[in-house]
């Protein structure tokens, strides 16, 4: 605690904008994605290449899977903490 006391806290305010841009950003990235793997295959002919592009996007994709997964618990954990102390 005398950790926390040398800092200041955020607000609700501020997470609550950190969570709405967090949203907008995981968002942008998904459509980045499908828009590269629909572009992924134009105009190439080589099997090796679009099996290369494929596999790429799909790891590309499992990361930010992983990534909203990882902030949903984090958001989920912050509002049962609200939850819990408005039951104080």
């Amino acid at each position: 605690s005398h950790i926390m006391s040398e800092y200041v806290r955020m607000t609700d305010t501020e997470r609550d904008q950190i969570d709405q841009d967090a949203q907008i950003f995981m968002r942008t990235c998904a459509d980045a994605i499908h828009q590269l793997r629909t572009e992924a295959h134009k105009g190439v002919q080589s099997a090796q290449v679009k099996e290369h592009r494929t596999v790429v996007l799909d790891f590309i994709e499992d990361y930010l899977k992983r990534v909203c997964k990882l902030y949903s618990e984090q958001r989920a954990i912050r509002v049962k903490r609200v939850i819990d102390k408005k039951r104080l």
